[in-house]
């Protein structure tokens, strides 16, 4: 591998610490460099009632071989375990930019994310913040990305793409245009080639309403924006099943003919894919210039510090990123 995987740290106060220490043992030796606050990993490390070898790191500057490689990027704020601080947000996107530029500069091969709090950083540094995904794709210079989930259930993959990812249920039908959904799919399709080496991906699209529309009984967006549209993609090679009503689509036959879902919006698919591997379910955008992989949950303040918070899903995303940084 050229480059190491940058991990960010999430909010200091939260879980991610926690998660990033675990990476020590768990996945010892891989080409990792920790971005974060050491001196919160370090508390954070003891308050765990562990030891953790931190190692400071610049860039251009060789990996060490054991413990943790730490790119010191300051908190900001002092920090205690489970007590979110508004203080901490501009330390906290500061370390978003410097794993986003080192991915575009190819100091990194990839990014992972462990979770942020959107309403701290909301109101300590950036009220028009929405999430990692909306944040990143800014700092790449891309006006749309792709927000997809993925889980192993039973050992074969589920993943499952969004048209629309942080709306109010209430403007989920304006957003699902036919330039949206045309720019979801191919994004989709080409990071499914490019990235997960699929040479043909099937893909099984979901409708917007209740059994699909029912023909136009129960909304007319099927018809009106969501058929034409696949049609028309099809007509360009795509190959799309869809659209299905969200309630059957589920189904392991389906499923197994299938290469990935794409929901309409967030709560329609991320609810089944997260019961079928919360904890050990990855989150990865699509559509940027470089790969970045994160947990499927929250910050979980009730739990850092405490030793009980479950890595699953951070060592997942990864283990994702490094494999596909390898290819």
């Amino acid at each position: 591998m050229p480059s190491p995987v940058a991990v960010t740290c999430g909010d200091p106060a939260g879980i991610g610490p926690d998660l990033v220490l675990s990476l020590a043992d768990t996945l010892p030796g891989e080409p990792l460099v920790i971005i974060g606050d050491r001196q919160v990993l370090d508390a954070r490390a003891t308050q765990l009632g562990g030891k953790v070898s931190l190692h400071d790191w610049q860039p251009g500057q060789p990996l060490p071989t054991e413990g943790l490689t730490v790119w010191h990027t300051p908190a900001g704020a002092p920090v205690i375990a489970g007590q979110p601080d508004p203080a901490t947000a501009p330390g906290t996107l500061a370390m978003l930019k410097r794993a986003a530029q080192g991915c575009l500069d190819g100091t990194f091969a990839a990014m992972v994310t462990a979770p942020v709090a959107k309403n701290v950083i909301c109101d300590g540094a950036d009220p028009t913040f929405t999430g990692h995904t909306e944040f990143l794709a800014e700092q790449a210079g891309v006006d749309r990305v792709v927000m997809m989930l993925t889980a192993s259930p039973g050992g074969k993959p589920l993943r499952v793409a969004l048209v629309s990812t942080h709306l109010p249920l209430s403007q989920v039908p304006a957003a699902i245009t036919p330039d949206a959904l045309t720019r979801t799919l191919t994004i989709l399709r080409d990071d499914l080639v490019g990235k997960y080496r699929i040479a043909e991906p099937r893909i099984l699209v979901l409708g917007l309403n209740p059994h699909a529309g029912e023909g136009g009984h129960l909304g007319r967006e099927e018809l009106d924006v969501i058929i034409p549209t696949l049609e028309r993609l099809r007509d360009q090679g795509m190959d799309l099943t869809g659209p299905v009503p969200a309630d059957t689509a589920f189904q392991p036959h389906l499923l197994n003919e299938h290469d990935a879902v794409l929901a309409m919006y967030h709560d329609q698919g991320l609810p089944v894919l997260k019961y079928a591997g919360f904890g050990e379910a990855i989150n990865i955008t699509l559509g940027l210039p470089f790969i970045r992989t994160s947990v499927d949950h929250g910050t979980a303040f009730d739990l850092a510090g405490t030793g009980q918070a479950s890595a699953g899903s951070l060592i997942a995303a990864t283990r994702l990123a490094l494999e596909l940084a390898a290819q």
